[in-house]
């Protein structure tokens, strides 16, 4: 089994990529920006500067925009095309707590099985904390169903971070407490309980690598948890669905401007019920992965939640998924 971690920077090699790069049994790539150093290099990393990536033959690489963590979307390619049958992504600020290890993507685990959006971190912590993304409305509901030991399959896991861990600019502007989860055991939500997941740490199997598409028209604190939302019904279409797991990694954040990070997350915000929702009512289990995926997307262009030319990268990253050969 071939499993790739994809990385992107516009740093110098990290804590994080060299960590990463020293995992056994993980291949690395690394994809950089046009603001990326130059001559960058980590052993055990194979990394794609901007020059490099104009070389590629992918029809991503004609529509996607520079200076963007959606340049993700290139590595993902690559993996796909040196034959991965697991990807993870992982942000060059997140750093691995000891061995880099994701379950089984088939087992018996914990489930939640209650409908609607659940408040993953309260399955991982008693402080008062939701993900970015977490419907507002919600935040101050204190129900916590209870989770029972089922089997099935997962085709996404993400994985929790310590520390400067993924919440919204609302939690760091009100609390800002950095954040240490329990230990437990892996936690999979049942095909019609959901929560919003991020970028930090995530990986995918082979069903949902189509699922792996970024947005690069809406800013990127939105980017990937508009992914999430979308991707949670489709998953539940082909069969699988959404786990979660105990800190894989601990973010050392750069510093960010919080009043500026909330009026990035605006259509999160307002949005996060309303993209699920779309996307639950308009996947059906009749059509594959990547079919639901555009479905869903003409269906937000058309409400005006995601932009018009959002589509014709979308169509160019399903182009790209359909037609590369795993070289041999």
């Amino acid at each position: 089994m071939k499993k790739v971690i994809v990385t992107t920077t516009i740093n110098p090699p990290t804590e994080a990529v060299l960590k990463l790069s020293q995992m056994p049994g993980w291949d690395n790539i690394t994809i950089g920006d046009k603001k990326s150093p130059p001559g960058w290099h980590q052993d055990g990393v194979t990394y794609f500067s901007a020059d490099d990536q104009a070389t590629l033959p992918y029809a991503l690489i004609q529509k996607l925009p520079w200076n963007l963590p959606a340049r993700a979307m290139v590595g993902f390619l690559r993996a796909i095309e040196q034959g991965a049958d697991i990807i993870s992504q992982v942000d060059d600020d997140n750093i691995p707590l000891g061995a880099w290890e994701v379950p089984s993507f088939d087992g018996t685990y914990g489930h939640i099985s209650e409908q609607g959006f659940v408040n993953i971190y309260k399955y991982f912590t008693d402080e008062f904390i939701w993900p970015r993304g977490y419907p507002l409305d919600k935040i101050l509901e204190q129900k916590k169903p209870a989770e029972e030991m089922l089997g099935g399959s997962v085709g996404i896991w993400q994985h929790l971070a310590d520390n400067d861990t993924d919440v919204d600019a609302i939690y760091r502007l009100t609390k800002g407490a950095a954040i240490t989860f329990n230990k437990r055991g892996p936690l999979v939500l049942s095909a019609g309980a959901s929560s919003p997941f991020n970028c930090q740490s995530t990986t995918y199997e082979k069903t949902a690598f189509p699922l792996l598409y970024l947005p690069a028209y809406i800013s990127p604190r939105e980017s990937d948890i508009v992914r999430g939302l979308i991707a949670q019904p489709i998953l539940w279409c082909a069969g699988k669905t959404l786990g979660f797991t105990a800190s894989t990694v601990m973010q050392e954040r750069n510093p960010h401007n919080y009043l500026k990070d909330f009026a990035a997350e605006m259509l999160i915000y307002l949005h996060s019920e309303d993209i699920f929702n779309t996307a639950k009512r308009i996947a059906t289990p009749e059509r594959g992965v990547a079919e639901n995926l555009r479905a869903v997307y003409v269906e937000l262009i058309e409400q005006k939640f995601i932009p018009a030319q959002e589509l014709e990268l979308l169509d160019a990253w399903l182009f790209d998924i359909i037609n590369i050969k795993p070289i041999a």
